[in-house]
């Protein structure tokens, strides 16, 4: 199966150019991105010495999602996402050229949260486009390839980062990534407007516009399954995040080293995921993959939780780490199929800033629950979450809406 899967990717890379340069600048700017955070991270921890600072890093990097999400989500489709993708990655150069002449945390923090609103925009417009440069059939392993690149420059960018900023501290890191953002968006030039989107949705108005998104997703069986299922998964990996880092000190009793080793067995799962995922859907069906990739993570994590060191607790997280990258795949499956075109970008951009808002209360959440009960409890009661989300996604996913191309629909 493994030389199977990946053949079909080296496939289509070959046969569709347009989808390749996309495909090269989720690489580029990746890699910079994933390096720069661990940068950024060390950066403002070692000027202020505040876990409240980090965690205000952190939420800087994913609120403006949420804002985005609840409304500004149209513009995703009426504005050119060509456009929107390529404006993005030039304002995230110019942040990142700014970055070293930073002069305290409340500047990082705040041109960190200008680098999180253009990527608000940015992944959207990228997501609701890929449908539109590759054959149908190829729709799967489109997927699968974008998220096997963003999880590699996760593996790779982050240990680039540690290494980079330890030998010459966080600024060489910023030109870097800065530099990655502009090879991203020569990159996606070369990509014709027309193709990244069939046509600029007509504006009935902006908050109007806004509503139609959120009505799509109430009366589509296939967008309220993944409303539903990822906002659980959501509570599950805030629960999760969190708590790690106890888990792998604490519980584990090994270290920063192996706080390190359980995140790389993170990663590698969603890897494996990322990539067997295609295969796994021709084999079963939308309807078992989906659940059971899910019920994976479930397990996963609740085995990693009852482990007797770290040892036998990351290869739990690699199973788990698979179901994750697994099930993604499948949820944007899932929108690119059961939305249409002209408000794909708006239904990504709600359902993005959704899950993102229900990830940092999950998270303000977690902290207290990991100190009343420790994080092994945290991790079984995120194992209970992920559960409850398979058997949803289980009695949710409709076959038929999934399995079958959209239509465009008069909104």
């Amino acid at each position: 199966m493994a030389p199977q899967a990946v053949r079909r990717q080296l496939d289509l890379l070959h046969r569709a150019g347009t989808f390749r340069l996309l495909f090269g600048a989720t690489l580029a700017s990746g890699l910079g991105t994933w390096l720069a955070v661990i940068a950024l991270t060390i950066d403002v921890k070692e000027r202020t010495n505040s876990g409240a600072w980090v965690s205000a890093l952190l939420i800087a990097d994913f609120l403006p999602a949420v804002a985005i999400g609840l409304t500004l989500s149209s513009l995703v489709d009426r504005l050119s996402r060509k456009g929107l993708m390529v404006g993005a990655d030039l304002v995230r150069f110019a942040v990142f050229c700014a970055l070293p002449f930073a002069g305290n945390a409340t500047t990082i923090v705040a041109l960190a949260a200008v680098a999180g609103v253009a990527t608000g925009f940015f992944r959207p417009a990228q997501w609701a486009g890929v449908p539109n440069l590759v054959a149908e059939e190829d729709l799967p392993t489109a997927n699968s390839l974008v998220r096997t690149a963003e999880m590699a420059t996760i593996t790779v960018g982050t240990l680039l980062g540690g290494a980079v900023t330890a030998a010459a501290g966080p600024h060489l890191a910023y030109w870097l990534n800065a530099a990655s953002f502009l090879i991203s968006a020569a990159l996606l030039v070369r990509i014709s407007g027309r193709l990244l989107q069939v046509e600029v949705a007509v504006s009935h108005g902006h908050w109007r516009d806004v509503a139609e998104g959120l009505a799509l997703i109430r009366g589509s069986r296939a967008l309220l399954t993944v409303l539903v299922v990822w906002n659980l998964v959501m509570i599950s990996n805030a629960l999760v995040n969190v708590s790690e880092v106890f888990l792998a000190t604490v519980s584990f009793h090994a270290g920063r080293f192996g706080y390190g080793l359980l995140w790389a067995g993170s990663g590698l799962g969603l890897a494996l995921g990322s990539v067997f995922g295609p295969s796994w859907l021709e084999s079963r069906g939308i309807r078992v993959v989906y659940g059971g990739s899910i019920a994976v993570m479930a397990f996963g994590s609740v085995a990693t939780a009852l482990s007797p060191n770290v040892w036998v607790g990351v290869w739990c997280l690699v199973l788990a780490g698979t179901g994750n990258g697994a099930a993604v795949v499948y949820n944007y499956l899932l929108v690119q199929r059961g939305a249409p075109d002209q408000v794909r970008g708006r239904v990504l951009t709600v359902l993005m800033g959704s899950t993102f808002a229900v990830l940092g209360l999950g998270m303000v959440c977690a902290g207290p629950l990991t100190d009343a009960v420790g994080p092994r409890w945290t991790w079984g009661i995120a194992s209970g979450f992920a559960a409850l989300a398979a058997l949803v996604g289980f009695a949710m996913v409709p076959r038929e809406q999934a399995e079958a191309k959209a239509e465009p629909l008069a909104v």
